[in-house]
């Protein structure tokens, strides 16, 4: 069983997934880690993120590896370098190649195979999981979206204006809702939930009444 939460940047889907998927007893799937991945490996080993064949080579050999709150790449643990704004810029150079972004879909189906996953990201319910059980679509105002990613950026050691960051989120969704391949829209039978004023505590406790009313065993 699969239950899917997309959403632009910045809407805290990924925290929010991980503790639902606790709370029901699920695995998480952190969709948006495996591309930063492959942004930050292709980057490291100076891979030309506009050489389609290139970055489609890496991400076809790299192995990803999810668990709890940490990413491995290779063995390697990128947990951290993955969340660096540079990372977060040159992202859509890969996400925008359709062979690359079909190798990361086979592989996050291959996982869900025979789990029930919580997963997120930016066409999970339209694109990668069609028939999951329930969608929801998360988003936020552009400028709280920005406090809530300059926090996190502080949270680790970085320090940015969050004018600077509204900016980039601003140009990343513009980008995101004009791409030719895995397009940020809500699917036609996802849940959209705006999470302003909402602490994550009352986020969680929204999308968990919201997967309980659809789930066959909690009738």
């Amino acid at each position: 069983m699969v239950i899917t939460i997309d959403g632009p940047a910045g809407a805290g889907k990924s925290s929010v997934a991980r503790k639902l998927a606790s709370r029901l007893g699920f695995h998480f799937l952190d969709t948006g880690a495996m591309y930063r991945t492959v942004t930050h490996v292709a980057m490291q080993k100076g891979v030309d993120l506009g050489d389609s064949a290139a970055v489609e080579t890496l991400a076809a050999a790299l192995e990803i590896r999810l668990e709890n709150d940490r990413v491995w790449a290779d063995g390697c643990d990128v947990s951290v370098s993955i969340r660096t704004p540079e990372v977060t810029r040159n992202i859509r150079y890969v996400a925008d190649i359709a062979s690359v972004r079909q190798i990361l879909n086979h592989k996050q189906r291959s996982l869900v195979v025979s789990n029930d996953y919580v997963t997120e990201g930016r066409d999970q319910g339209t694109e990668v999981f069609p028939d999951a059980t329930c969608k929801i679509f998360l988003t936020a105002s552009p400028e709280e979206r920005a406090r809530r990613r300059q926090r996190q950026l502080l949270a680790n050691g970085q320090e940015i204006a969050v004018e600077q960051l509204l900016a980039e989120q601003n140009l990343r969704d513009a980008q995101d809702q004009n791409r030719d391949v895995g397009r940020l829209v809500a699917a036609d039978d996802a849940i959209t939930v705006s999470t302003d004023g909402m602490d994550e505590a009352q986020v969680v406790d929204k999308l968990e009444s919201l997967v309980r009313a659809k789930l066959p065993s909690d009738g």
